[in-house]
């Protein structure tokens, strides 16, 4: 396994505890993988005097299985669990909260999470994106316009923090 360790950056990323827990159950599951595939009869290397097919597509699949467990290696290493802010700072959007916006008459909803856990169409958003990232740190009654490509004006009704399982 030749990666670059600079390819990916060191940053923190956010989960629930629900959310590591899968990511550490993929993680485990690509290596056991892995192993599988190795412990298997790996395709003889040469086919007359070209590389067989079926070894240059078992090397592949065994490179893409290898990056995907470096990535999450990389993510598990710097991984925090999302707690819920003291009483005094729940009044502030911060990753784990849902968040009641108005946007443009219509009312709607988003929990902030990590990058890994996000899921638009649940009602999940990532704190790295364009509009989760424009809701931290803001509060009830804050506008926040967001110009990408349309400009859209979303207006804090209401913060709440859940328990973050």
């Amino acid at each position: 396994m030749d990666f670059n360790n600079n390819a990916i950056e060191e940053r923190e990323f956010y989960f629930t505890k629900e959310g590591l827990m899968k990511a550490k159950k993929e993680y485990e599951d690509l290596k056991r993988i892995r192993l599988t595939k190795v412990k298997e009869d790996i395709p003889d290397v040469l086919e007359s005097e070209d590389l067989s097919p079926e070894y240059i597509l078992f090397k592949q699949d065994l490179d893409l299985i290898d990056q995907k467990i470096f990535e999450l290696e990389n993510i598990l290493k710097n991984a925090k669990i999302i707690k819920i802010p003291p009483k005094n700072k729940r009044d502030i959007v911060d990753i784990g909260a849902t968040v009641y916006v108005e946007i443009e008459g219509i009312k709607d909803e988003f929990t902030i999470v990590g990058s890994f856990e996000a899921n638009p169409s649940l009602g999940k958003i990532s704190n790295e994106s364009v509009v989760g990232r424009a809701l931290l740190g803001h509060k009830v009654g804050d506008e926040i316009i967001i110009s990408s490509p349309v400009k859209t004006r979303y207006k804090i009704k209401k913060i709440k923090y859940l328990s973050l399982s």
